[in-house]
């Protein structure tokens, strides 16, 4: 199951009170104080986990609260530090405050984010005494908890993307050029989530390609899959626009895709991208292709007709890409279950 949405409650933990204490030993009868401080709280620490794929695991889990620090005891003894909450993220997530603001953008394998400080622990008694107030009887209490509701929401990381009309063949062309095996058949929107397969080019070439749910016309504002669809895209390097040569309006269709594109951000029509005119296999002649603006490979997803053309193409687009994010420094170069731990 895929998912790529998903709405928690993230709690830090309280800090502990300090103590009210007084030194009690055998010939001192009036010992000053030595009440302990409380312990901070605990943190709340989102981390990447590269292990993960999906927001699955937060359908059935969807409260994470961090310990509580303790409190101090006399002689001194400071509280222990509450336990930190770990909650594991797949790369790609991002996360939003009740706002919509974004607060973190966790898409390196390393990524981490301390979202929630622990509550300050309260100050014992031994540290409000003074030269003329020696036996202070105060302590403080600790820092209360935080709160905070925080939406998840996950941007495949892939490097190209296929993008089409519904029923234009970009499964079966994913079928072909990689071992991922989503559903096919022969109506629209088959394709109801992202699926994700690997071009191997070579020993040591190869790039992630992702199969995107259809893309219809007023997609930018939310219709069909609308926005599920297209965020997915603002990740990839490269587009590959896969058109139906069967279904006719060749050029409409590229308009379409290009106008949803453009709508939903004018950044996604400034990535590299190629024309995949699909399903020559049913044409009864030889197709000529049609003059488009961006560089067209005549295609078969079914038969694999032109395919290794394409995804050549796409390879080096790939690359070069790569390259660039390396010299810029780059955080996507790289291609939950929420636990607890106290290194965080």
């Amino acid at each position: 199951m895929f998912v790529d949405e998903a709405k928690i409650e993230v709690s830090s933990g309280a800090g502990g009170n300090g103590c009210v204490s007084f030194r009690r030993e055998k010939f001192v009868p009036r010992g000053g104080p030595d009440g302990g401080d409380g312990g901070a709280g605990g943190r709340v620490v989102f981390r990447v986990d590269p292990r993960l794929r999906t927001l699955v695991d937060f359908r059935y889990r969807r409260q994470f609260r961090a310990g509580r620090g303790g409190h101090g005891q006399g002689k001194n003894k400071t509280g222990r530090r509450g336990r930190d909450v770990v909650v594991r993220v797949p790369r790609g997530t991002v996360l939003r405050d009740g706002r919509g603001r974004v607060l973190a953008d966790l898409v390196g394998p390393r990524d981490r984010l301390v979202l929630l400080e622990g509550g300050r622990g309260g100050r014992g008694n031994a540290r409000f005494a003074t030269p003329t107030h020696q036996a202070p009887r105060k302590a403080e209490p600790g820092a209360p908890t935080r709160t905070q509701t925080v939406a998840l929401e996950l941007k495949l990381l892939a490097d190209a993307g296929l993008v089409g009309l519904p029923n234009a063949g970009k499964s079966t062309l994913l079928r072909r050029v990689t071992a991922a095996r989503p559903k096919v058949a022969s109506y629209p929107f088959t394709t109801l989530a992202p699926w994700l397969g690997i071009v191997r080019l070579g020993e040591d070439h190869s790039f992630v390609l992702a199969d995107l749910p259809g893309l219809i016309e007023g997609a930018h504002a939310g219709k069909g899959l609308g926005h599920v669809f297209l965020r997915h895209v603002e990740r990839t390097r490269v587009l590959i626009l896969v058109l139906d040569l069967m279904a006719g309006d060749v050029e409409g269709q590229y308009e379409t895709l290009i106008g949803e594109l453009s709508s939903y951000s004018p950044a996604l029509t400034e990535k590299p991208r190629v024309v995949a005119l699909n399903k020559i296999d049913l044409a009864p002649d030889p197709p000529e292709a049609p003059r488009l603006p961006d560089e067209c490979f005549l295609v078969s997803g079914l038969t694999g007709r032109g395919t290794q053309e394409l995804v050549g193409r796409v390879g080096e687009l790939v690359g070069a890409g790569r390259e660039e994010d390396a010299g810029t420094g780059s955080a996507a170069d790289g291609p939950g279950w929420g636990g607890e731990d106290d290194g965080a």
